[in-house]
């Protein structure tokens, strides 16, 4: 199966695609210029005005597949950038409509979990992501070379949670996490690791059924009526 992967859901965005659990290519999105990154085996790129169907193009091409080829699309949920997982979203669906792919999404916490791993962070790790209100999500996971589990509901926090975490000496990691705790991790979720996960998962679903992560009830205050000043 070809998989295309959206992972939208943190400041460092990016595409990658997969085909026979092979990662054929990556676009990382972090700044102005795009440059090949060897090391990592991705098309690095600094400029956060690229656009997202030119990454999209971008990696079809350095994998010499047509958009026709893609038979699955794998979408981080978040919990992260609301504005950014709904883009990659927007773009799963309308994907569908067209071609008639098959949808899958997958917690960007687990995404984190397994960049973890892949990074031989071991032992009982926290993901730890802003939720915005001086708040976070946190997920907690057991990691070994064999594999990662969930250990916890994921679920939104205190900074003094975080903190008291931090001082008992335990892991933590996130895209963003260095900005309150100075001794965690900087782990970003990775659209080639979301394809590496997706090969494994089959929970397709039709586009309206695809929502993000997002723990908190939508609250809407109506604005009052205003008054005509029409003579």
């Amino acid at each position: 199966m070809t998989i295309l992967a959206l992972e939208f859901s943190s400041p460092q965005r990016s595409v990658a695609v997969a085909c026979a659990g092979r990662v054929l290519g990556e676009v990382i999105e972090t700044g102005a210029r795009a440059r090949p990154d060897q090391k990592a085996g991705a098309l690095t790129r600094q400029s956060g005005a690229t656009e997202a169907f030119s990454m999209i193009e971008t990696v079809l091409r350095e994998a010499k597949l047509e958009r026709e080829q893609i038979e699955i699309l794998a979408v981080g949920l978040g919990p992260g950038s609301y504005t950014g997982v709904r883009a990659a979203l927007s773009m799963a669906q309308g994907w569908q409509l067209a071609r008639g792919a098959k949808l899958l999404g997958v917690s960007s916490g687990d995404c984190l979990a397994a960049q973890a791993q892949a990074e031989r962070i071991f032992g009982r790790v926290n993901a730890v992501v802003d939720a915005q209100r001086n708040e976070f999500y946190l997920a907690a996971y057991e990691i070994s070379e064999q594999g990662w589990n969930a250990i916890g509901p994921l679920r939104i926090v205190t900074m003094e949670e975080i903190q008291s975490r931090a001082e008992a000496r335990e892991i933590l990691i996130g895209p963003e996490v260095t900005r309150w705790v100075p001794g965690g991790r900087t782990i970003f979720p990775r659209a080639a690791t979301l394809a590496r996960l997706a090969v494994e998962r089959n929970g397709f679903v039709a586009g309206e059924k695809l929502e993000p992560i997002y723990l908190r009830e939508a609250n809407f205050v109506k604005a009052p009526v205003r008054k005509s000043t029409a003579l």
